[in-house]
């Protein structure tokens, strides 16, 4: 076992609450841009410490999977049947998201093709102690496609 000469000094990590991550200043805005009229609320979730990557900020991914179901939503209720997820045209990570933000998806239809769906995803933190300020962090475009039980694609049906 290796042990420590007596003048060598051991450092420990800081705590995770304690990271520069954890520390750093998000500029919220008061109310969400006009631009989000256009888009529905399909989802609100808050991250918890499960949630997190080394930096202790939330996973990437596990937002990436909320936007997929975001904006499934709507490609779903325009499909009017099942849907999959066949390409992710833009995916933008603006600010990290922390432990305990609440994350509002909103979710607009961009393209409707034959058997294709696009659609545009923002997602808005707020933070849980202060409410009604927001920061946009993240924002993609996603294209799903209608399939059949085969899973196989299929035309969309007209309105």
């Amino acid at each position: 076992m290796n042990t420590p000469a007596a003048d060598q000094t051991i450092t420990t990590p800081a705590p995770l609450s304690e990271t520069h991550a954890c520390k750093l200043e998000r500029d919220f805005l008061d109310q969400l841009p006009p631009s989000t009229a256009q888009y529905e609320l399909v989802l609100k979730i808050v991250p918890m410490p499960a949630d997190c990557n080394a930096n202790g900020d939330i996973f990437g991914g596990w937002v990436m999977s909320h936007t997929d179901v975001a904006g499934a939503v709507p490609a779903f209720r325009i499909a009017k049947g099942r849907t999959a997820t066949v390409a992710v045209k833009e995916f933008v990570f603006r600010h990290p998201v922390r432990v305990g933000d609440i994350l509002s998806f909103y979710a607009s239809v961009v393209r409707v093709g034959r058997t294709s769906i696009t659609v545009a995803v923002d997602v808005y933190a707020e933070q849980f102690t202060d409410q009604g300020r927001y920061l946009k962090v993240t924002e993609a475009t996603i294209v799903y496609v209608a399939i059949n039980d085969a899973g196989r694609p299929r035309h969309i049906p007209a309105e």
